[in-house]
This record gives C-alpha cells, structure tokens and sequence, in this order.
C-alpha cells in the first residue's frame, strides 16, 4: 500500500501530471471517433515510449487507455455510432435518448457509469492482482503451458463465425509466433536466410498493421463522410438524478461483476461485457419493454460493464503474463519492449512498475471524470476532425513509429503486410483476437511445453496428474467441444419434453 501511496504521489509531479492529461484527452478523442479506438491510441503511443523512463511510458499508456474506454461512448450516445466495438450496447439506448432531446441526461449517466466501473475495478484489482501472483510462483510449466491453451480455447470458442474460424486464427497466430530463432536451442525457422527474420516479426509492425493501417485503410475505401451535425442544447450539470442512481444500484452492481469477470477471462475484454451486461440489464428490467427506446438503465449497465473490464482484464496480465484482451496485449508487449518480464515474479523484481500503472488507472479515471464533466459541450466538435485531415497524420505516424523502434526500413514492410493480412483475415471470416492472443502467448506456451517435457522423466502424463493442469486443460476441452454439444443437448432436452 505504501508504494502504491507512493506511485499515486508522483503523478502529481508536473511532467508527470501534464503527461497523463494530455493522454487522458487524447485517449478520448480516439474513443470517440469512430473507426478508432483506445487501443489503436496506445498502438500509436506505444513506439513513442521507447527510449523513455518506463513508469513515465507506462503512465502515459494506461492514461490513453483509459480515455479511450471511456470517450467510446461519446459518438454512441451523439451519433449513435460507436466509438469502439465496447460502446456498442450504448448505442441502443443512448442515441435514443438524444433524438428525444435527453442527451445531457444520457452523457451525464454515461459518465459517472464510466467512472464507477473505472476507479472500482482498479482497486479491486490492485489487491487481487498480487494474491493471484503468490500462488502463479508455485506454479510449474505444465500449470503455464495449461493456462495459455486454456485461454486460446475460451478465445477462439467464442469466435462469433464459429470454433473452426476461432481456431484456424489461433493456429495461425501461433505460426507467426514460430517465425525466427527458437528458445532453447536457437535454431532458425522460417527465416528464408533473411537477417531480418531473425528475431521474428516486429511486434509494433504487427500491432499497427492489423489495428491502424488496416482500419484506416477499409474507413477510406468505404468513403471519407463527414458525421451530421449535433446540438445538444443548453448543458447544466450531469442531468441525472440521485433517484436514478438509486433505482440502478443493482443493475449497475450487477453489470461491474459482468464486466470485472469477462475482463478478467483472456482475451474477452469491454468488446463482450458491455453487450452481456446490457442484456442482463433488460433481461432483469420492470420495464424490459422501454429498452433499445431511450432508457437510462441501458447506458448505465453498458458503460460500467465495458470500464469494469479495464482492471478485470489488469489482473491477469500483471499475475500471470498473460493478456485480458486486445489492448493488455499491447501493453503486455510494451513490457517486454521496456526489457520487463511479465508474470508474478515482477512483483519481486519491478514493483514500481506494476503501482504506477494500478495508480495511473485510477488517477485517469478521476481526470476522464473531470475532462468530460467540464467538456461535455465540446464533445460534438471532436466528431467533425475532416478525415482527411486526421488519417494522414496518423498513417505518417504508423511508419515513423515502425522505423523509430526498429532502426531498419524492412520493417515497413512488416506493417504493410500485416495490413494486407488484416484484410484476408476479415475475407475469410478469422477473428483477430484469438490470433492476437495466439502470437502474443506463443513463445511462453512452446517455452512452457519444451521445459515441461524435459524436467520430469513421465512426459506428457505430468499434465494430467498435476491437479491443476488437469483441471486447465478439462476447460479447454470443455470450450472447444461444448459448441457442438449444446445444439445437441438443447434438441435432447426439447424432445424430452415432448
């Protein structure tokens, strides 16, 4: 608690403080833009921290996340576009709302949700994170390699076009991941004699290219337009009552377990919370009937689910290394570029680090508050940036980045492919998250494995007598099967009834 204290105190340090807000401000410019997001904000920043002290890196990461979480409800709410795929479920009932000329009240319930889920899940995640961290040291390869598995079988069963495509983008990103020297004994693999290909492919090239380059790329294809004009009239306070944070304690406790939960689960994050919590919302309502019209208790559920996913999904990316969604998969590989080695043991190693990024989180989520309270009015300005003015500059700041952290203009050709490969995996209907967590978790699950096979004489049967490996692994077959046993079981049960 002391050096979390202290972590917390040194924001307040001029630099410090002047970093942080202007990454809160810009996270939620990205946020509310559509097409981009929080994420791609901290892909963007991500090679800019290079060379910088890592607490400073690290603060301006976490505050650009934050922003961005929180700014995405911003064009759901204005334009009924959302901002990022976890302000979707905002969009259905906070765009009503503004048609029917209560678009403070929708902000207003928006914001104060944004900030509980926010500053709440942080905390909670603050004292979890460390007593995950004492039992993951006890923990073995077989216990590791069972957990990654685990976690690619969850991701890729969920695969809204189904488990094969969930896991062909696995298998592929766990390709990708094979691309360069091998750990252990060093031989080379897929390198075609290039030096390049040595060390694999260049993460930052491969974040940029699937997440900016890409994006913008299909947003141009698609036709630069300019977003309607809004007036959302004259704007005293937040417009909602206490009344209306009294009748919504449940729904908005309800819907932060929502999001604290699949946060936590890799590789779910705010992009499914947010829609789970929004239907439990309505699914428990008096009034079920009023949702997806222009009811407050749809943006509160929706808005504190997807900002509630921010510390769940912290939990396991500081315990155990391993990613809770997209963007902890960024910062997850800017600890790695920072020369830090995520797991539990950098609670003995670099703790600094792991308490300015839970403070930076909550010191955010306090300065998102005050920035969107006072900046409520200014909100549709940010919606009118001319597209072809704003995705030059970031395009321009794509290839400088690449070059910046890599010193070779072959990377270059990184991005551009990954860019390419962005938009076969769209044709053929692979997701991006199981392929990004596949490569992210690759090198620890052969690492893992290879170690696992040669400290213990029985081979792979260590996997299935050590309880918790076993137990992992039963998950993971469980995911991978129950989408084909559930139409069964459900047209058992019906002709049962019969």
């Amino acid at each position: 608690m002391t050096m979390f204290l202290t972590s917390f105190g040194a924001l307040f340090l001029p630099t410090t403080f002047a970093v942080v807000l202007l990454s809160n401000v810009v996270g939620i410019v990205f946020g509310a833009i559509p097409g981009l997001s929080g994420g791609i904000a901290v892909a963007l920043f991500l090679p800019m921290t290079f060379g910088m002290d890592p607490q400073m890196a690290f603060a301006m990461l976490i505050s650009v996340w934050v922003g961005g979480q929180s700014g995405a409800m911003i064009g759901s709410i204005l334009l009924g576009i959302p901002g990022s795929p976890s302000a979707v479920a905002t969009t259905f009932d906070g765009y009503p709302m503004t048609q029917k000329g209560e678009a403070v009240r929708a902000l207003g319930a928006a914001i104060s949700a944004s900030f509980i889920g926010t500053a709440l899940s942080i905390i909670i995640a603050t004292f979890m994170s460390q007593m995950l961290a004492s039992v993951a040291v006890r923990l073995g390869p077989w216990e590791y390699f069972a957990l990654g598995l685990c976690a690619i079988s969850l991701v890729s069963s969920l695969a809204k076009d189904g488990v094969f495509h969930g896991f062909a983008a696995a298998a592929l990103g766990l390709l990708t991941s094979c691309v360069g020297f091998a750990p252990i004994d060093g031989s080379e693999r897929f390198t075609f004699g290039s030096v390049y290909m040595g060390s694999g492919f260049d993460l930052i090239a491969l974040m940029l290219g699937l997440f900016a380059i890409k994006q913008i790329t299909a947003e141009y294809a698609r036709g630069l337009r300019s977003f309607p004009q809004v007036d959302i009239g004259k704007i005293r306070g937040l417009g909602v009552s206490l009344e209306e944070y009294r009748s919504n304690a449940t729904n908005m406790f309800r819907s932060f377990m929502i999001g604290l939960w699949i946060g936590f689960l890799p590789g779910m994050g705010a992009a499914l919370s947010n829609l789970v919590a929004y239907a439990q919302a309505k699914s428990a309502s008096k009034h079920p009937e009023e949702f997806g019209k222009g009811c407050i208790d749809g943006v509160f559920a929706s808005e504190t689910a997807n900002n509630a996913s921010i510390g769940g999904s912290l939990i396991p990316m500081i315990s155990l290394g391993i990613p809770g969604d997209g963007t902890t998969a960024l910062l997850l590989g800017g600890l790695m570029i920072h020369g830090l080695q995520p797991g539990p043991l950098l609670f003995d190693t670099n703790p600094d680090i792991i308490y300015t990024i839970f403070a930076t989180a909550l010191f955010s989520s306090i300065l998102v508050l005050i920035i969107q309270y006072f900046g409520i009015r200014l909100f549709p300005y940010i919606l009118r940036i001319p597209h072809n003015i704003l995705y030059p500059a970031i395009i321009v700041l794509c290839f400088t980045g690449t070059f910046v952290y890599a010193g070779t203009e072959f990377n270059f050709y990184f991005l551009l492919g990954f860019a390419l490969f962005g938009f076969l995996m769209d044709w053929f209907s692979l997701p991006i998250s199981p392929f990004l967590l596949a490569y992210i978790l690759g090198p620890m699950l052969e690492l893992n494995m290879r170690n696992s096979l040669t400290y213990d004489e029985h081979g792979l049967m260590m996997f299935i007598t050590r309880p918790v490996s076993a137990i992992l692994l039963l998950v993971a077959l469980v995911s991978i099967l129950w989408p084909y046993a559930k139409p069964l079981l459900s047209k058992t049960h019906k002709q049962s009834k019969a």
